[in-house]
């Protein structure tokens, strides 16, 4: 495996850092900019909304340019909003920053995954693109706990920086260190638009938002849950973060092992225990015990699912460009969904842990969409 391909999990450790770190600061923005702990979870929401609309439409632009200098050009969009998010004087030009890094974060996601498949042979791609996106759950055990770090210690503007910075760094490195590719594959639209006919397929997609809409419901407030509601300090919030950062990455593993032979069980019962975790949670929010081995279960199950629901779609229907695409603005979508309740459930007075309330109730509608395909895999 090309030592280079690191480079573009690098590329999108930096980008998912930046996504995430909002959530281990904002305590610190909220009093910052002078609005409330739910208004800081929209720039959550608005990231995770610019990826799904504008992500697309930025990559369908870029399809005629090589992927090394459009992943280049994107580093440098992303570059432009972080930096902006640094220097924000108001509430309102840090949601314009956190706007930019979307878009080109949901575009430099896929560029990046496409352009690792040109640097291997056609059998290792998939190899090499869970490499690439090992970034993204390393980003959480080792990016946020840092940027919260960054934040507690010089500030937030700190941590902004300290993700330009290190985006600079990686995409110097990448014009230097990768090759260019004289590749350019191009989407067969019409094999892949046949599968969209398909309603298992968009089932898949809607399990798969509301397990992350679920997860997000909760984790976009574990900050204020913890020093609000637990009593855990501020210098702890680091060290928590990285527990469930920790968690995600171990569940990741395991589940992946076993995602292929045992798909639709594992999703079934992944659910189960995240619905489970999340109403421990909630309904012990004040024991720091029951917080922190909720933590670690919503850890194991969530986001680390995501092996399976990938596994699902492409059971149901071929390893596709755009098929894989809309997945992701799916997931992304169950983002939006899930921190945005989760805000409302706060700025309505229903109190903190009113998120976790509302994850649950997203993570068992994402079971009952589970239901009726149980059989199918059983018959399979």
């Amino acid at each position: 495996m090309p030592s280079t391909i690191y480079l573009l999990a690098l590329a999108i450790f930096c980008m998912t850092t930046s996504e995430f770190m909002v959530a281990g600061m904002m305590n610190e923005l909220a009093l910052a900019f002078q609005v409330s702990v739910s208004s800081i979870g929209y720039l959550i929401t608005a990231y995770a909304g610019a990826m799904v609309i504008g992500g697309p439409i930025l990559t369908a632009i870029l399809l005629r340019i090589r992927s090394k200098q459009a992943l280049l050009f994107l580093m440098f969009v992303f570059l432009i909003g972080q930096s902006l998010g640094a220097i924000a004087w108001n509430y309102d030009i840090m949601m314009i920053s956190r706007i930019i890094t979307g878009i080109a974060s949901s575009s430099a996601f896929g560029v990046a995954i496409s352009y690792s498949a040109t640097l291997v042979h056609p059998t290792s791609r998939g190899k090499a693109a869970s490499i690439v996106l090992a970034g993204l759950m390393i980003a959480t055990v080792i990016g946020l706990p840092i940027t919260t770090v960054i934040s507690q210690y010089f500030g937030w503007r700190a941590s902004f920086w300290a993700v330009s910075v290190l985006v600079l760094v990686s995409g110097i490195m990448i014009q230097w260190l990768l090759p260019s590719s004289s590749i350019k594959e191009q989407l067969n639209w019409k094999d892949e638009l046949i599968h969209f006919k398909s309603r298992h397929l968009w089932a898949a997609y809607i399990t798969s938002m509301f397990i992350i809409g679920g997860t997000f419901a909760a984790f976009s407030y574990f900050t204020p849950i913890f020093t609000n509601v637990t009593g855990f300090s501020s210098a702890s919030i680091p060290y928590l973060l990285a527990l469930y950062g920790s968690a995600t990455v171990v569940g990741n593993i395991v589940i992946g092992k076993f995602a292929d032979k045992f798909t639709m069980k594992i999703l079934m019962i992944g659910l189960i225990i995240l619905i489970l975790a999340m109403s421990l949670f909630a309904l012990g929010a004040e024991n720091k015990y029951i917080a922190v081995i909720s933590t670690i279960c919503i850890g194991l199950t969530g986001v680390a699912l995501n092996p399976a629901m990938i596994a699902r779609v492409m059971k149901t229907a071929r390893n596709g460009a755009m098929i894989n695409t809309v997945h992701s603005s799916f997931i992304t979508l169950g983002v939006v969904i899930g921190s945005s309740l989760g805000g409302l459930g706060i700025s309505k007075g229903h109190g903190f842990v009113s998120p976790l309330w509302i994850g649950v109730c997203l993570a068992i509608l994402g079971l009952i969409s589970l239901i009726p395909y149980l059989r199918k895999e059983k018959a399979e």
